[in-house]
């Protein structure tokens, strides 16, 4: 079946290995398999996503640039070099640039990623601070996301997942202390509403949680109008029963109610001192 084309502002790509890098520096081209483009395409500008072969710079997007032009070409006009192989003929979109550019502050991510491509626009890539700023996947996420910002909960957009032989991405994934974890998901109405949806979603469920993960679902309504009241403090309701938030330099961060709202504390370590911060 042909790939329905989808206008996009940009696309978030992955650099994991070392040739591909001189290429664009060199060249000014990046590939990207055909049979696994995404959906919103074609990009007008590609940024890219560096892995842990790069060291100093790993884990970060720090290069841009915007696409002159884009043509699908088989591997063996990409990589003459190479010689006759079975990816030979694999179809390959070939995204030239006019520019491979360097951002003035990288777009740093807390945790390693395991990423294909990020689809995000242009007013997102150059307001993020970290990387979970860049997905736009839908306005009911980017108002969790705002909603656990305030919180400063570093929660994990499109965390993957793997089940078995299953994949999940999740929508928040958030880190708890003693390795048990909060899966947050926001359930728009035109695709979580109905019997064969609900189906699907209690056994995602059920999935997850064969791993450790407690799992929280919020629909439009919750997220829209209830954020304050029911959505947020569930998740901190959970965060607290799990241990409270996995921090990498301080204790488990715990959260409690008090006359003036709720507040938020450093679970108690040896010489370790308490805070909180009201809302």
């Amino acid at each position: 079946m042909k790939r329905k084309k989808q206008p996009s502002d940009g696309l978030i790509a992955i650099l994991n290995s070392q040739r591909d890098f001189e290429i664009l520096q060199r060249e000014g081209w990046y590939r990207i398999p055909v049979t696994s483009a995404p959906r919103r395409w074609p990009p007008r500008w590609l940024a890219f996503y560096q892995t842990k072969v790069f060291e100093a710079e790993r884990y970060a997007v720090r290069y841009y640039g915007e696409v002159a032009g884009i043509e699908s070409v088989r591997r063996a006009a990409l990589f003459p070099h190479e010689g006759p192989n079975p990816k030979s003929n694999r179809e390959y979109y070939k995204v030239s640039l006019h520019e491979l550019k360097m951002l003035p502050q990288p777009i740093l991510s807390r945790r390693p990623r395991r990423i294909v491509f990020v689809p995000t626009t242009w007013q997102k890539f150059t307001a993020a601070s970290e990387f979970n700023d860049l997905f736009d996947e839908s306005p009911l996420e980017d108002d969790l996301w705002k909603a656990l910002r305030s919180w400063d909960i570093q929660a994990e957009r499109q965390w993957p997942l793997d089940v078995g032989k299953q994949f999940f991405a999740l929508d928040f994934a958030i880190f708890c202390n003693g390795g048990r974890n909060i899966d947050v998901e926001t359930d728009g109405d035109s695709y979580h509403i109905g019997k064969k949806e609900g189906i699907r979603d209690r056994r995602r469920n059920n999935a997850v949680a064969t791993v450790g993960w407690q799992v929280l679902r919020f629909n439009t309504l919750e997220i829209r109008e209830q954020m304050a009241e029911y959505c947020m403090p569930k998740i901190l309701e959970t965060i607290n029963q799990l241990d409270g938030l996995q921090e990498e330099a301080a204790a488990p961060r715990l959260f409690y109610s008090t006359a003036e709202g709720t507040a938020q504390q450093l679970s108690l370590l040896e010489g370790g001192e308490e805070y909180d911060a009201d809302e």
